[in-house]
């Protein structure tokens, strides 16, 4: 008997238009004859099972199931695709725990953790990998501008602690511009993360459990027209992503080894993608991605197609990975 997949997408936050999009991306390529495949959108004003001629039947959430036509459907599996809230830290797959439905993302409690880019930074310097000099600051401390540079330096970057896609970050470059750049990313979060600037290559960095082995897709070499990869760059043509990364053999084994470490130390499961900046040929660990980007401008489809496996491939391992967990 076929297995009923339920994809959801959506989500609370700003990310809901691009998780909405990757999730199609995620129904047109399963196949129908293999697995029946149901579009969730789980929004803030309702949660509904969406067909293909756009009729909408509401989500039960006592037991996440729908009714169509007086048949109930209850669901085997979950595909994640919600960027950010609340697929990406966690929260929906907390609740999918509770009622016991398996889904093709990391357990809970690690989506929240790398969600938190301040959190998963603390864990991962423990394992001795780099990252960039950092400050925090929560919503309604006092902002003392002069320390803040004198830790970080200028430029620097400011950025929500928990939010994707680039939202809410600025690149800092003068010391009148700190203020406005901190506003900007307390609206999108109350925790913020202040970064040094790091000057090199920025290399994507993608892995999965493939088959029941950790694999590293071909990496993506980004370069920006932008100040970075903001969100022009991500979505609307601003940058080159080569793929693979214009890097030596030596480089890319090292940033392998690195890129397997981390997500094995921070105890992930499913597709994640992690950005790392190259300084004088060493690695920097700047934020993980457990739920990425899925459109057709994402990177994902882009390194899983250079390493020969097609998104029917992807999506059906991740379910399998998930069924058998």
């Amino acid at each position: 008997m076929k297995k009923n997949i339920a994809i959801i997408m959506g989500g609370y936050s700003s990310e809901a238009n691009i998780s909405l999009k990757s999730g199609e991306v995620v129904y047109q390529n399963i196949s129908k004859e293999k697995y029946n495949t149901y579009k969730i959108h789980i929004l803030k004003n309702k949660w509904v099972l969406v067909d293909d001629n756009n009729q909408e039947y509401s989500i039960n959430k006592h037991d996440f199931s729908a009714t169509i036509n007086q048949k109930k459907i209850d669901f085997d599996c979950v595909f994640n695709a919600i960027h950010g809230h609340p697929g990406e830290d966690g929260t929906i797959l907390a609740y999918f725990k509770l009622l016991g439905i398996k889904h093709t993302s990391a357990p809970f409690y690690q989506m929240a953790l790398t969600f938190n880019k301040r959190d998963c930074l603390s864990v991962l310097k423990k394992y001795g990998v780099k990252t960039a000099t950092s400050v925090y600051l929560n919503k309604g401390e006092t902002i003392n501008v002069s320390e803040i540079i004198t830790a970080v330096g200028l430029p620097c970057f400011v950025k929500p602690n928990n939010a994707g896609s680039s939202f809410g970050i600025s690149k800092v470059k003068t010391e009148e511009k700190l203020i406005p750049a901190i506003e900007k990313a307390f609206k999108e979060d109350t925790e913020i993360l202040i970064e040094e600037f790091l000057d090199g290559s920025e290399i994507t960095i993608s892995v999965l459990n493939y088959k029941g082995e950790i694999k590293v897709l071909p990496m993506t070499e980004i370069v920006t027209e932008n100040d970075f990869f903001d969100y022009e760059a991500k979505y609307l043509g601003k940058s080159e992503e080569i793929t693979p990364a214009r890097i030596s053999d030596e480089i890319h084994q090292k940033l392998e080894i690195l890129a397997k470490k981390v997500y094995q130390k921070l105890n992930i499961s499913g597709i994640s993608r992690s950005e790392y900046i190259l300084v004088n040929n060493e690695p920097y660990f700047l934020e993980m991605n457990t739920v990425p980007g899925l459109t057709t401008k994402s990177l994902i489809p882009q390194q899983a197609a250079k390493a020969g496996i097609t998104l029917q491939n992807l999506f059906h391992n991740a379910i399998e990975m998930a069924l058998n967990n």
